[in-house]
């Protein structure tokens, strides 16, 4: 097939028609038609030839050029596309390398299998104009509600039309046992978009707790508006879910607006979820009155919060125990996806019966060491003394308020509770030093030898060691995997050392061995401050 002026035009009309048919840029159809034409050629002259054709946009006239480029002698590998600057002279003045020197040449007879192969060519680049169409107009939307029509299902996956593409709703990520036929019209929520090398992937999603929050957005005026916000969503899928939502119109109940008249609101949102029953709370920025919220219907009577090891402990009644855990738990387990802290809930009769096993052993202690009775040494546990430090370094005052305790009873008791320590902290460090410990580690003068005992127990024996190890292999940490939070003990957990206090133990271990130069701490903790600065 030889491109001849009565077909010139043609090439344009085709490249237009297919552009509007695949709702692309004709420029792209066109520039598909210079590379298969090009193609072609060099299937004719050579493989080797850099063969270029350029369409006029206008006429639809197809230019058929050879171009070959200057290069230094020593770098010259295909004759065909490059030459030297001697040779260059023959067709440029003063050629220089990087030159290119472009001749027309005779347009192609193109027979069936460049034909084939020029189609080829245009179809794929036509594919991918379309697939990166797709993507554009489909990467913004992640995060966002659409509407389509169910296509086909395979393996339990539904393949859902979209409009100008095609979108996958995974079976995990459907609600219960729902199922769906062709041309059934379904509301999705756009979870992720891919470019992956088969074309750009829709994942959708109706289980995602973000599926819910722009339910309400749509059903809830005062959500869309800013007025209320959505501040967490927990979900079991297709059973209950729970969703905390703020205010900030102190006119406007959160609540009551999301619930709206006679239910009609969150009812809305209740059908599209397949029945999901749905709890709205209202948030609060303190986080244990949140969870009371949260543990709704459930009545709590204490709440015990453990900021550093997010984990919180909650107290009901006994005849409320199973309502607060739910069935099959997913009461609590909502309420714990809500406020991302690990919950554990105990019965008052269980609280009761860990308190009493606290004050008999704290009481036993002080019996075993100081050499009390037991009535003196309860009244001690009842009046907040936990350790002989307490004891032995409190303010004499603090002791003489105790029932029968007078000046000199008070201070035979701290005498008694010093001299222990001290034998405690002489055999530590001879335990230590018998297990290995160094002097660089021992006249460290940061920790306790009860402490420095714990280290060489755990070959942690001179400075260097010490300043290898991490903050939370010190005080211990938390670790999630596979979604579940697992303890991590630190080697100083048991002297109740924090996270901060092990990172500032380990930095100056480092100067002090010449690792770290104290100026640049002082500059990063500039920068942080200059960033909190910012943040406020």
């Amino acid at each position: 097939m030889a491109i001849t002026s009565a077909n010139q035009l043609e090439l344009l009309q085709t490249a237009e028609a297919v552009a509007r048919e695949k709702m692309i840029d004709p420029v792209l159809v066109i520039e598909a038609m210079e590379e298969s034409l090009a193609r072609a050629a060099k299937s004719r002259y050579g493989a080797e030839m850099d063969i270029r054709v350029t369409i006029d946009r206008k006429t639809g006239k197809a230019t058929f050029t050879r171009v070959r480029t200057v290069v230094d002698e020593e770098e010259l590998e295909n004759y065909q596309a490059e030459m030297t600057v001697e040779q260059a002279k023959l067709y440029l003045d003063d050629p220089k390398v990087g030159d290119t020197f472009v001749e027309e040449v005779p347009p192609v007879e193109m027979g069936r299998i460049a034909a084939q192969s020029a189609k080829q060519v245009i179809l794929q680049k036509v594919r991918e104009a379309e697939r990166e169409r797709q993507f554009e107009q489909f990467k913004d939307r992640a995060g966002t509600i659409i509407n389509g029509v169910v296509k086909r299902e395979e393996y339990g996956n539904v393949i859902v039309d979209v409009g100008s593409g095609e979108g996958i709703l995974r079976r995990n990520e459907k609600i219960g046992r729902e199922s769906y036929r062709p041309n059934d019209r379904i509301r999705c929520y756009i979870k992720d978009v891919r470019r992956e090398q088969r074309g750009p992937q829709i994942f959708l999603s109706r289980t995602a707790p973000e599926f819910m929050a722009e339910l309400f957005k749509m059903e809830v005026p005062e959500i869309y508006e800013g007025i209320i916000e959505i501040k967490a969503v927990a979900r079991d899928p297709g059973s209950r879910a729970k969703i905390a939502v703020i205010s900030y119109d102190n006119s406007i109940d959160p609540v009551g607006a999301c619930v709206g008249m006679r239910g009609s609101r969150v009812q809305a949102v209740v059908n599209e979820l397949q029945g999901e029953k749905i709890d709205i709370i209202p948030w609060n920025e303190d986080i244990p009155t949140f969870l009371v919220n949260a543990l709704q219907p459930a009545e709590v009577s204490k709440v015990v919060f453990d900021e550093e090891a997010e984990r919180i402990e909650v107290v009901v009644p006994d005849e409320q125990l199973s309502l607060a855990i739910g069935r099959r738990g997913q009461n609590v387990r909502l309420a714990s996806q809500l406020t991302s802290l690990e919950i554990e809930i105990m019965t008052e009769a269980e609280e009761s019966e860990r308190r009493q096993k606290e004050f008999e052993l704290r009481t036993k202690l002080f019996m075993d060491k100081l050499d009390l009775d037991e009535f003196f040494a309860q009244l001690l546990v009842s009046e907040g003394f936990t350790t002989l430090e307490e004891v032995a370094y409190v303010e004499k005052d603090e002791l003489l308020v105790i029932d029968g305790v007078d000046d000199d009873t008070a201070s035979e008791l701290q005498a008694r509770a010093r001299d222990i320590l001290e034998a405690e902290a002489k055999a530590a460090m001879e335990n230590a030093r018998a297990l290995g410990l160094e002097d660089s580690l021992a006249e460290f003068g940061e920790m306790t030898p009860q402490m420095l005992e714990a280290l060489a127990k755990d070959d942690v024996k001179t400075l260097e060691d010490f300043a290898t190890c991490a903050d939370w292999e010190l005080a211990g940490g938390w670790t999630t995997v596979d979604g579940e939070r697992i303890k991590d003990d630190g080697i100083l957990e048991p002297f109740e050392i924090t996270l901060e206090q092990a990172q500032d133990l380990v930095m100056t271990a480092r100067v002090q061995l010449g690792w770290i130069d104290p100026a640049d701490l002082e500059t990063g903790e500039d920068e942080d401050a200059a960033n909190e600065d910012d943040a406020m």
